[in-house]
Order: structure tokens, then sequence, then C-alpha cells
């Protein structure tokens, strides 16, 4: 099992920086790998960044360049910094890791965090 709790949301305004963190707890959590997604009411969650447990960074086309994905192991969290914000960034983001075992995927989320751009 896996439990995550993200924080670090907020109100920026555009152009502004703004890092979410990720904590995780769980045995399985070094060998899951993490993510970042979004969603925005009557839309479905999308992917924002992903990490592979081995290090591989997967990125939506929409952030490349302003948001890096980043993981502490020893503090089991996982960072999403965000640089140059735009409105459409606004959205709740939520903390997301996976892994398998025996063939099978177990897959965990966070509560979700609340990020507004907006002057």
């Amino acid at each position: 099992q896996v439990q995550l709790v993200e924080s670090g949301g907020g109100l920026v305004q555009p152009g502004g920086s703004l890092t979410l963190s990720c904590a995780a707890s769980g045995d399985a959590f070094s060998s899951a790998a993490v993510g970042w997604y979004r969603q925005v009411p009557g839309n479905d969650r999308s992917l924002v960044a992903r990490k592979t447990a081995a290090g591989t960074t997967q990125y939506a086309e929409s952030v490349k360049g302003r948001f890096t994905i980043s993981r502490d192991t020893a503090k089991n969290t996982v960072y999403l910094q965000m640089n140059s914000l735009k409105p459409e960034d606004t959205a709740v983001y939520y903390c997301n890791a996976f892994y398998y075992s025996n063939y099978r995927r177990f897959e965990f989320w966070g509560q979700g965090t609340q990020v507004t751009v907006s002057s």
C-alpha cells in the first residue's frame, strides 16, 4: 500500500512559479512510478508529468520546458516545480503512484490540491 498527500497548491499570478509536494508512505513507494495529473471541471484527468523508478521522465507537451518533476527517495517525496505558469494551468493537481506485483497493477492517488493561475 502507498499513501499520498499533496501540498503546495494555491493562487499565483501568470508568469509565476509554484512547487507542489507529494509525501508518500508505504514500503512499495521506492519501486513505484510517480506522476502528477490535473483535472478541470468537465474534463478527464490528464497526465502532467511522470517519473519511473528508473528515472525516466515524461511530460505533457503543454508543460515541457516549464514544469519539472523530481523525486527525493530519502524523503519519500515527489515534487512538481511549475514555472512560467499560465491561466490554462489552473486545475486540481493529483499525485499518482503505481507499481506492478505478481502481474497485478497497484495504483494510488492523493486527494488533490488546487492550483489557480490568475491576476
